[in-house]
């Protein structure tokens, strides 16, 4: 099921431009310049922010990477992207290359795991966050977090390809030290990191760490609120400290699960566009029906500088709703998405191209049912708290999941003490960043 809505996303809305064959660009140009003039006709159309675009000189512009780099709307606009596509479907699908690990420095500058996919060959070993790295290839990592040596990381790990072995030194938690040989695969990466039930003076909380608002994870949710729903959780925690977005259909799912069964009658978000095409594609969303919805009257969310875009759209879509209580640190700030095309443009005569591009261009902004988004500079926490990496997903002792849990049992308060932030350092191929994908749209040249 999810898989189809994703093929609609980005072929349907193409089928629908075929009421007539674009003018042809002249035989002599190539591929790439022709891919250029279909982004600028699409960018005059249907870009939010068309009015600010510069005059530019097509014929300056190699491909249409470049050209969107010059048109976009600055300073605002950092997402609008070009990708490619056979790469851009895998990752939405869940496909990733590496060895599945993220690493972070702790408060002493020590290296540790900030995150581990299950479909890791580290996972069976035992490998967790909190983990400290010591070296990778008897090379000592921590030098290299330190001077934020993006280039030395990279020699050190690798490309994302398949079949290359790296040779990591954790210490574990009880202090002794343990070597794994780690080779890099492909696997469909996990959305739900954590999903426990933890059970506080406040009553059962159910705790559910998110990473990703991607195919598989329709199912990973369903699976976890059913946990959740059959334990009569009255609490819930959110955790989206490392979630950058996916699609809105994702972000309605979780916002509704949120919810009570008869709420699919009330507005979720509102979808607004240029004033061209916003006449005919602005939309608001509502609730849906989801197989274990909660009825809950609070929730509590775990946020960072990482949280953005469907992660932003779900705290903002209940916020109307339910007591919504943020811990952390402030949100990514991208209250803006994308609607996608493929290309080359289908026509009448060639409706079904071999798709080489995705253009994903900045089309709309979105606000909730109180008419409230627009959070450019992010949404402030309620409770500060560090991420911390010294502990598993899930500990009620880690730094972030305690403070939620002080909010809910009212010992918590708005703090303004500053927490020191440390980059998480990724690897393998990744998601392009800060996505909320809005539905099909047509596109006539």
């Amino acid at each position: 099921m999810r898989r189809i809505l994703l093929i609609t996303i980005l072929i349907i809305p193409l089928l629908y431009s075929c009421e007539k064959d674009p003018d042809p660009v002249p035989d002599e140009y190539t591929f790439d310049e022709r891919a250029r003039y279909g982004l600028y006709d699409l960018m005059k159309y249907a870009y939010l922010w068309y009015t600010s675009m510069p005059t530019v000189k097509l014929s300056d512009y190699d491909n249409p990477g470049e050209l969107l780099d010059a048109l976009r709307h600055r300073p605002t606009d950092k997402w609008s992207f070009v990708s490619d596509f056979d790469s851009f479907m895998a990752s939405m699908q869940g496909s990733f290359v590496g060895h599945g690990i993220r690493m972070s420095l702790d408060n002493s500058n020590i290296v540790r795991v900030a995150s581990l996919y299950e479909g890791s060959d580290l996972w069976p070993e035992g490998v967790r966050r909190g983990w400290i790295v010591r070296e990778i290839n008897d090379t000592p990592i921590a030098p290299i977090l330190i001077s934020g040596n993006d280039a030395a990381y990279s020699t050190l790990l690798g490309p994302s390809t398949a079949g290359i072995t790296n040779k990591f030194l954790f210490e574990k938690p009880d202090g002794t030290t343990v070597t794994f040989n780690s080779t890099k695969s492909s696997f469909t990466i996990n959305s739900v990191t954590a999903a426990k039930i933890l059970d506080l003076a406040s009553g059962k909380t159910g705790y559910l760490a998110f990473e990703t608002f991607i195919d598989p994870s329709e199912q990973e949710l369903n699976e976890a609120f059913a946990v959740f729903k059959a334990n009569n959780v009255t609490d819930l925690i959110i955790d989206l400290r490392y979630n950058t977005g996916g699609y809105m259909d994702i972000a309605q799912q979780l916002s509704s699960l949120v919810m009570k069964p008869a709420d699919t009658t009330k507005i979720c978000y509102k979808l607004q566009y240029n004033g061209l095409v916003g006449p005919d594609w602005n939309e608001s969303y509502k609730f849906i029906r989801t197989e274990s919805p909660l009825g809950l009257d609070r929730v509590v969310f775990i946020t960072s500088r990482s949280s953005a875009s469907a992660s932003e759209v779900v705290i903002n879509s209940l916020k109307p709703y339910v007591s919504v209580t943020l811990v952390g640190d402030t949100t990514y700030g991208k209250p803006a998405g994308m609607n996608i095309w493929g290309y080359p443009f289908p026509t009448n005569s060639v409706p079904d191209p071999d798709y080489k591009y995705v253009f994903a261009p900045i089309t709309f902004e979105y606000v909730n049912a109180s008419d409230e988004g627009r959070f450019y500079e992010g949404m402030e926490p309620d409770v500060l708290a560090a991420d911390d990496i010294t502990r598993d997903f899930g500990d009620p002792q880690e730094a972030s999941l305690a403070a939620a849990i002080g909010v809910l049992q009212g010992t918590k308060t708005k703090s303004s003490i500053p927490v020191r932030r440390s980059r998480v350092y990724s690897e393998g191929d990744q998601l392009p960043g800060n996505l909320f994908l809005g539905p099909p749209q047509p596109f006539m040249k």
